[in-house]
């Protein structure tokens, strides 16, 4: 995979009261990410060419991956393919990347989303819509030891965009 060809759609940068190995277990552990990510549980394998997997609350795959940057605590690279029949083959890989970085008391995490091809703000309100809530609900869990409630679906507008494209959607 050439890394290269991805180039980032969107960015986001969030400051937490918190030290980066506290992020770095937050982001690779299944049982702290199942506080902030509405259930959801995130099993990373620890090392370059790992795997990557999110499960749903009820353990059922969600999300598929490879580690492709492993530098704890400072920065984690993942292939993200949600488990959506034909999302894959005719929309490509997502790359996701967090970087980890402490700024006096605080860590600037930095996470974005990238793409090895053009994609529709349709088909991106997806991830425009889940990353904030999910990011959100990290820096909640770190600073106050509770996470955000916040429900959601999929947007409609991906949903039809998807849909136009002959993409099968839960």
């Amino acid at each position: 995979m050439n890394l290269d060809q991805f180039k980032p759609l969107t960015v986001y940068t969030i400051y937490i009261a918190s030290t980066p190995q506290k992020v770095w277990e937050a982001l690779t552990s299944a049982e702290f990410s199942r506080q902030y990510f509405f259930g959801n549980t995130v099993e990373v394998e620890p090392r370059l060419g790992g795997a990557f997997i999110v499960r749903t609350p009820d353990g059922a795959l969600h999300i598929s991956g490879e580690v492709l940057a492993y530098d704890p605590p400072r920065k984690l690279s993942v292939t993200f393919n949600v488990n959506w029949p034909e999302l894959i083959e005719k929309l490509g890989p997502t790359l996701v990347t967090y970087e980890i970085e402490q700024v006096g008391d605080a860590v600037r995490l930095t996470m974005s989303e990238g793409h090895d091809r053009p994609l529709s703000d349709d088909i991106l309100e997806g991830g425009r819509q889940g990353w904030p809530a999910i990011l959100s609900s990290l820096k909640s869990v770190l600073e106050t030891g509770k996470p955000l409630v916040v429900k959601m679906g999929p947007p409609q507008r991906m949903l039809d965009a998807l849909k136009a494209m002959g993409i099968k959607t839960p």
